[in-house]
């Protein structure tokens, strides 16, 4: 499924993994990218976006013929087997010992590796297990004893770093110290143990190596010995000074790497670079990896090891930053697929060089959304029926999946395959399709289990998905609190909703919290929409209205919002003695910021727009009717920018009565104004809705509408004929009347 994801160009002999691992998945060299120094690569992108598939895919491509590891920092098998022992493992120790082990078993060109310099680390961080008797550390540190020895490989043994085997030398040394008192001095002398045990087995180039390695440690001015007691001493210490030392085994086992490469019979028989693929990287586990490894880099170690993982932020990750805000950070080098070559990477060489953010060794590549010629591909492959004349339903679900998905690779294949046997109603709204029944791997033949695909994508997306830093105490809820939220607009209106879905709790999260774990979990902002993705925002919307029967949920929460800026235009009329508060308007009348990091009522021009947008779909079109009516005269392009803003808003769910109502086919009482307003506000409805084709139908609708208020007999009547033409001319071409940036999105997708 590469060439349908986009990732063939990436995958393919001459792509952008066989030029950075230096061989194609044939086997044949490639020059490398990049090198000596080379960039941390982060595939960037949020739920969804195919990033540990592409992992996988690269995995599954090469990894016969490079060495390539794949390991999942998300996995509680570390922390596991950490457990334990939480004195002398941790979960970052135990993820270095899965990488050498595999390595260590390689059967590729070169044959396998060995890790003696790890070793050494790790035997001497042994001594912090639990009970500290000899027998407890012996055998915590002969866990890692196979990893110091490359494997028998067609009757060879390669490599001099150890003398004889260390089976039982280790042991031996130790045991003689049973017995003795378990105090200060004891435990010095099993450490002391220990380094004897390590050095004095060791040939003169495998002393060397030690003293080279560890006696850089930080405080071991050269002396390896001090250099491995401050590191388990830092690792006992826990906290950033145990970072320190996880930080230095990892720079330890590339060591091992470099110098299986940089050896006379590596360099004449080892082809390519190593790769290391970290997926979910963005957790803790992976973002110290990554720390550990673009530190020292930056501070001028070179090692040949390529590091592939996935960051969920645009910006690669807040820890790449120094803490500088968004505003204030250099973007990092970035590779769009979409571009085609990659491009010219090298680190800062002025003084300021080894201060600079971490994100100067990062090379970030932006995961590609689907394009409209593969979306289509997509949803036609998985086609099981006949198609009606015309293939007029295959098309509208072609525009429902691409609407709905965003471009999105993940929510493609769900929606494409929850589609493959699914009829569209004649009027059908987009969301329609998330009832649609998906039956998912796992189960053989019928007795898969069959679930509406909204639910299996929220699962998906959501919940398997939870932001690295959100508090357990909100795991539980934060399905439903994104749910509530998907009908805020900004900050205050989010801040409402939340004090009234968490009101009784102890721990409450804020707007600004949830915007910010959105943020890192890679969901993209809008200014005028608090869920800023479409596709997850129509997700989120289509939960709520069935949270409750006949849309309970859905009326409450509008309601609230309704009412809270009713009462704000109301203080704000009785303070300045006019309706027209423009709280978070620009200055030129456009307008203001807001969004998920914005404040104020910024996606709105005024209160009492925001306060008519949540009584329209929640069942106030009347009285939103006669708002409008009464305030057009003398004032016509403030009018058509409040009309949009009313009008950017879902549908209920139910039957759809809009259609018929724009064109009048739907009694309405009062004066010709009156009713016009009515008629154009149902067919703005529609276009802003963006769940729905408009076309030629409702752009004539619009243009008609709009004339007959334009020849009307008000104040500033004759300014609408431009509009109509304007408007009229946006929605023939399914093009948003009033453009935010998710609306854009999904104008790109077409």
């Amino acid at each position: 499924m590469c060439e349908e994801l986009g990732f063939e160009r990436l995958l393919d002999e001459d792509g952008f993994f066989a030029r950075l691992l230096g061989r194609a998945p044939s086997g044949a060299g490639r020059d490398p990218l990049y090198g000596p120094d080379l960039p941390v690569v982060l595939l960037t992108g949020g739920p969804g976006m195919g990033k540990g598939r592409l992992l996988r895919a690269v995995r599954d491509r090469f990894a016969a013929k490079v060495p390539v590891i794949h390991l999942d920092c998300a996995s509680p098998v570390y922390a596991d087997r950490a457990d334990p022992e939480p004195g002398a493992r941790s979960a970052a120790t135990e993820a270095l010992v899965e990488v050498a082990r595999r390595l260590s078993t390689w059967q590729g060109t070169g044959g396998s590796f060995a890790f003696p310099r790890l070793f050494a680390g790790l035997a001497v961080i042994a001594t912090g297990v639990t009970e500290g008797t000899p027998e407890a550390v012996v055998t915590e540190a002969e866990r890692y004893e196979g990893l110091a020895q490359r494997q028998r490989l067609r009757g060879l043994v390669t490599g001099d770093f150890w003398r004889g085997v260390l089976h039982g030398t280790i042991r031996n040394l130790l045991m003689s110290l049973s017995g003795q008192a378990l105090d200060d001095v004891y435990s010095t002398a099993v450490s002391n143990a220990l380094l004897d045990a390590l050095f004095e087995r060791a040939a003169p180039r495998g002393r060397a190596e030690l003293e080279r390695v560890y006696g850089a440690y930080p405080g071991a001015a050269g002396q390896p010995r001090i250099g491995l007691r401050i590191l388990a001493a830092d690792f006992r210490a826990g906290g950033e000074a145990r970072e320190v030392a996880e930080g230095f085994l990892f720079r330890a086992l590339r060591e091992d790497l470099e110098a299986a490469y940089a050896s006379a019979s590596g360099w004449l028989r080892r082809v390519g670079r190593p790769g290391l693929l970290l997926d979910h990287a963005e957790s803790p586990l992976g973002e110290r990896l990554l720390r550990a490894v673009l530190t020292d880099r930056r501070a001028g170690q070179r090692d040949r090891l390529v590091i592939i993982g996935t960051a969920r932020r645009p910006d690669g990750g807040a820890f790449l930053h120094g803490g500088l805000p968004p505003r204030e950070a250099t973007a990092p080098a970035e590779y769009r697929p979409a571009d085609g070559a990659p491009p010219a990477w090298s680190r800062r060489t002025d003084a300021g060089a080894d201060r600079a953010p971490l994100a100067d060794g990062v090379l970030l590549l932006r995961m590609p959304l689907l394009s409209g010629d593969q979306l289509r591909r997509e949803t036609v492959r998985r086609q099981q029926r006949a198609e009606p004349e015309g293939g007029a339903n295959r098309r509208r679900i072609d525009a429902a999946v691409a609407r709905l998905s965003g471009g999105r690779p993940h929510t493609v294949i769900r929606l494409a395959a929850a589609a493959a046997a699914f009829r569209m109603p004649a009027d059908a709204n987009d969301r329609d399709i998330l009832d649609a029944p998906l039956r998912l791997p796992g189960l053989p033949g019928d007795d898969a289990p069959e679930r509406p695909v909204a639910d299996v994508l929220l699962r998906e997306l959501i919940l398997d998905q939870l932001p690295v830093r959100l508090p357990t105490e909100h795991h539980a809820h934060w399905l439903d609190l994104l749910t509530h939220l998907s009908v805020a607009h900004d900050t205050e209106c989010a801040d409402v909703l939340l004090r009234h879905h968490q009101s009784g709790r102890v721990h409450h999260l804020t707007a600004h919290h949830v915007a910010q774990l959105l943020t890192d979990t890679g969901w993209p902002t809008c200014e005028r929409h608090f869920i800023g993705d479409f596709g997850l925002r129509q997700l989120l919307v289509h939960r709520l209205y069935g949270l409750s029967p006949d849309g309970a949920a859905w009326y409450a929460d509008h309601h609230l919002l309704r009412d809270h800026y009713a009462r704000r235009a109301a203080g704000e009329e009785g303070a300045q003695g006019d309706g027209s508060a423009r709280d978070g308007a620009s200055g030129d009348g456009s307008p203001g910021g807001g969004g998920p990091s914005g404040g104020g009522d910024g996606a709105f021009r005024s209160l009492t727009a925001h306060q008519m947008n949540h009584h329209l779909v929640s069942g106030g079109a009347d009285d939103v009717v006669s708002h409008l009516a009464a305030t057009l005269p003398g004032r016509p392009g403030e009018w058509c920018a409040d009309l949009l803003e009313i009008a950017q808003a879902p549908y209920p769910g139910g039957a759809d009565a809009r259609r018929d109502r724009a064109q009048g086919l739907v009694g309405a009482d009062g004066p010709p104004l009156r009713r016009t307003v009515d008629q154009l506000l149902h067919a703005v409805w529609l276009c802003e809705e963006r769940t729905r084709p408009t076309g030629k139908e409702t752009a004539r609708t619009l243009a008609k509408l709009l004339d007959l208020l334009s020849i009307m007999d008000f104040e500033g009547a004759g300014r609408l004929s431009r509009t109509a033409t304007e408007w009229s001319g946006l929605a023939e071409n399914e093009q948003p009347l009033l453009r935010c940036t998710c609306t854009e999105q999904l104008r790109r997708r077409r």
